[in-house]
């Protein structure tokens, strides 16, 4: 019988595999991790049981600041411009800090998904400058960066053409999408174009809950203890793949 070593072993593999399209994952025993102080100037360096491993980070969460002004005089103004802003843009002080943090490779997607209430022409302006920004700074560092498109998912059939768009044309390697549409079940028929999609293409779909706000009353974890994050997000990913399995 395969232990739980195996297993996590087996599922390592097989994710980053996908992801980053037969780049190799040194294997090793899950014993003796250690990772090498970090150096000003050079990337920190993790191990186990001796052997140097590469780390994947496939909850990398970036913005694209173009996007304020695509959004500009709309409602979601706010949304772009408010995030637009530390650590998430893409730019020499992030490359700074995922070499102090020990990650070779970040797969970079987009949260929030505000987006998801935009009409079908905004939505796929911003979707595509997402993905084309992101697209280009994995260009300029391949060896660090992968992406996940960043669908509209409120309209399947447009959410389909741009994953197809983004992993053909972009060379991203899957999507990131919510865990529902504007409180809104995605494991309904109605999305089976975009699932369908990323069956026939072969790729990753990761999804980013938002505090089970499509669970529970809203603002009903609001509070003291980021009970938003610690229930509310764990809540809704059960959810999401309990009805996506059944």
């Amino acid at each position: 019988m395969r232990n739980r070593r195996d297993f996590i072993k087996t599922v390592a593999g097989a994710t980053t595999g996908a992801l980053l399209a037969g780049k190799a994952f040194a294997g090793s025993s899950f014993q003796g991790a250690s990772s090498a102080p970090a150096v000003a100037g050079k990337r920190r360096e993790v191990s186990i049981g001796g052997r140097r491993v590469k780390v994947v980070d496939i909850h990398a969460h970036c913005v694209i600041p173009e996007v304020a002004d695509v959004v500009k005089g709309t409602p979601f103004e706010a949304n772009a411009g408010g995030r637009a802003r530390g650590p998430m843009v893409m730019g020499p002080d992030r490359l700074r800090m995922i070499d102090d943090m020990g990650i070779d490779v970040q797969v970079l997607s987009m949260n929030g998904f505000w987006f998801y209430a935009a009409e079908r022409d905004l939505a796929a302006k911003i979707v595509k400058l997402q993905d084309e920004k992101m697209s280009e700074w994995c260009a300029a560092h391949p060896d660090r960066y992968a992406a996940l498109s960043s669908v509209a998912l409120q309209f399947p059939d447009l959410a389909a053409e741009q994953l197809e768009y983004a992993v053909k044309k972009l060379g991203a390697r899957g999507a990131c999408v919510g865990g529902h549409v504007e409180g809104e079940d995605i494991s309904m028929p109605k999305y089976d174009p975009f699932w369908a999609k990323a069956q026939e293409l072969g790729v990753v779909v990761f999804m980013h809950p938002q505090s089970a706000e499509n669970v529970i009353k809203k603002d009903g974890l609001k509070g003291k203890g980021d009970l938003g994050n610690i229930i509310g997000n764990p809540l809704e990913t059960t959810v999401f793949l309990t009805r996506m399995i059944f």
